[in-house]
């Protein structure tokens, strides 16, 4: 039988270089939690809407005591279904929200969930540390916006379909691995049309953006892909929270996909994402720090047991 040495590691473990926003640095050691704050009245998920402002900034503080890191506010729902949200209507629901998270956490990193330049530069003297593109630049005006600030940007990939469209008949190719081809080659793209518009690297963040553009088969298929991801050199971002794959694949509603997300989590942070956006702030904080410490990119909190008296820390 062979031997077993000490330093022996099964597997390759991906890792991103670290995430830098808003004087903050994220990494496989210190993983990103992203809260989201919707303030919309149709929110998928009905906890997550946060029409009245009171009610958006106790959430933002619940979210802030649970252990977010970031929180992300969106002023649209993302799907087609629901009410039709113009510009000026989206600026007088996040615009408020961020003043007030300002000035309530001056040091909380604060995201920007729009694909509308107007609504960035409507919200930019807020000090924006990130905006969340969920759909793929199609407003290529906003990675601009967003290097002129000074602030990080999230690449996405949806496929090629325009803000707000459901997947129908989607298809990348008889190959099921024709769906990652595309989100590779699509977030290599556009983080590097980030980086050219004057984005720093350490602030460009990279979505695969499941369920955007994508089956559930899709999702699944591109999240076992995280790796690959991870490996074009950008940070990670994963938005797996309550998602439609999560329900399907468990046929669940979203008020009961909790553990399937945070299954979902656990997968993706292994592989080498190091930020997920979620819903579930405190659960998916315990998560991603006990994930980081089986990886050994995370010291225990404390390791006492079984350690002499004169050694406990």
């Amino acid at each position: 039988m062979g031997s077993v040495r000490d330093d022996l590691i099964p597997v390759d473990l991906p890792t991103t270089p670290a995430l830098v926003v808003g004087g903050r640095r994220f990494d496989a050691g210190r993983p990103a939690v992203m809260a989201i704050v919707n303030r919309t009245r149709d929110s998928f998920y009905v906890t997550a809407g946060a029409d009245a402002l009171d009610t958006a900034l106790d959430a933002l503080a619940d979210a802030v005591a649970s252990g977010a890191d970031i929180v992300d506010v969106g002023g649209v729902r993302a799907g087609q279904q629901g009410e039709w949200v113009d510009a000026a209507t989206e600026i007088a629901r996040v615009r408020p929200f961020l003043a007030a998270a300002r000035e309530r956490f001056p040091d909380l990193v604060l995201s920007l969930d729009t694909w509308r330049s107007e609504v960035l530069d409507a919200c930019a003297h807020v000090r924006v540390d990130l905006v969340n593109d969920t759909w793929a630049g199609a407003d290529p005006d906003l990675v601009h916006g967003a290097a002129a600030i000074g602030a990080g940007y999230v690449v996405s990939h949806t496929g090629g379909l325009p803000p707000r469209t459901d997947p129908v008949d989607v298809s990348y190719g008889d190959d099921p691995d024709d769906v990652v081809r595309s989100v590779l080659e699509g977030l290599r793209a556009g983080a590097a049309r980030a980086v050219a518009a004057g984005v720093r690297p350490d602030a460009v963040l990279i979505d695969p953006t499941l369920d955007f553009g994508k089956t559930t088969r899709h999702s699944l298929r591109v999240l076992r892909a995280t790796a690959a991801v991870a490996g074009l050199g950008y940070p990670v971002l994963q938005a797996i929270s309550r998602k439609d794959f999560v329900g399907e694949t468990l046929d669940l509603p979203a008020d009961e996909r909790l553990e399937g997300s945070l299954a979902a989590t656990a997968v993706a942070a292994w592989l080498g994402a190091t930020v997920f956006r979620t819903h579930d702030v405190r659960a998916t904080r315990r998560v991603l720090d006990m994930v980081a410490s089986i990886r050994g990119d995370r010291p225990p909190a404390r390791a006492v047991r079984g350690e002499p008296v004169s050694r406990r820390r």
